[in-house]
């Protein structure tokens, strides 16, 4: 197993990555036939999502958005891949962040931040890119791999320009030993929960759907301000990410606030553009009305 994984890599994966651009979208353009027309990768997930999240939409609409997402999900997939040879210089040029010295005045104020975003646009040069452009030291959640190569070579290429990875089950335990040091905390906290009889219950996209209470939870108990990181597509392979507070003082909010802060500032982007929010997910599998 050790030895497929090491040949994927070595002989298809890293090579792909370090390819130019324009033929890197040019295979992202091959992937999008294979996904879309050839094997059918959840599509039928992906139309029950937005048939749900865009009920007032025409199933033409909806096929319409779901091409878009599959064209957009095939550039994420090779993005992904370039984050194993891209250097830093080339990752800037792709994913600017807009308001780089934001987060400042949290650092001058002695306390650590957490930020948020979601599986939008893409999130994998945004996690990258953070780390290298703020003052504090920087942490991101990483759901460890069965697979140990896999594991070790996306831990290199995720945390090769500082960021720090913590496996979600250790997240508290990491905050709690570096509570005297300042730090960026990035979580990833659309997705549904693990333990929904602790999850925070909201209205998304009309119905009542369980969300990660972690981010608010960690907020409150060491008083860390919670700023977005809203992430955009400006064009193929270009993009930006902006912070802006939800809060800075989480303990004026009643529970379940911030949650639906979030939550609530993510379907607004997600309704302005659908195409580039990650639909392959059951998103409502825990839904009711």
């Amino acid at each position: 197993m050790q030895i497929f994984s090491k040949l994927l890599y070595y002989l298809i994966i890293l090579p792909i990555s370090k390819l130019p651009f324009d033929l890197l979208y040019g295979v992202s353009d091959i992937l999008y036939v294979l996904l879309f027309y050839a094997v059918g990768y959840r599509k039928k997930v992906v139309m029950q999502n937005l048939s749900i999240a865009f009920p007032d939409k025409s199933e033409v609409e909806r096929k319409q958005i779901c091409k878009k997402f599959y064209r957009h999900l095939c550039d994420v997939i090779i993005e992904t891949i370039k984050v194993f040879s891209i250097d830093e210089n080339t990752l800037h040029k792709h994913l600017r962040i807009i308001n780089p010295e934001y987060l400042e005045k949290y650092h001058q104020q002695n306390r650590s931040v957490i930020l948020v975003t979601a599986h939008y646009a893409n999130w994998e040069w945004a996690a990258l890119a953070f780390s290298r452009k703020t003052v504090y030291k920087a942490m991101g959640i990483f759901k460890p791999l069965s697979n140990q190569f896999f594991n070790q070579i996306l831990i290199s290429s995720r945390g090769k320009f500082g960021c720090e990875l913590c496996a979600p089950r250790q997240v508290g335990v990491f905050i709690e030993n570096h509570k005297h040091d300042l730090y960026a905390y990035g979580f990833i906290a659309d997705q549904n929960p693990s333990n929904k009889i602790k999850a925070h219950w909201m209205k998304f996209f009309g119905k009542n759907v369980p969300v990660n209470f972690g981010l608010e939870k960690y907020a409150k108990q060491y008083d860390m301000p919670v700023v977005y990181g809203r992430i955009e597509k400006v064009k193929r392979g270009y993009y930006t990410m902006e912070y802006i507070e939800l809060t800075e003082h989480p303990n004026q909010h009643n529970d379940g606030e911030i949650c639906e802060m979030f939550m609530q500032y993510l379907e607004t982007l997600i309704k302005q553009k659908p195409e580039y929010w990650l639909w392959t997910h059951r998103r409502f599998k825990h839904a009711t009305d």
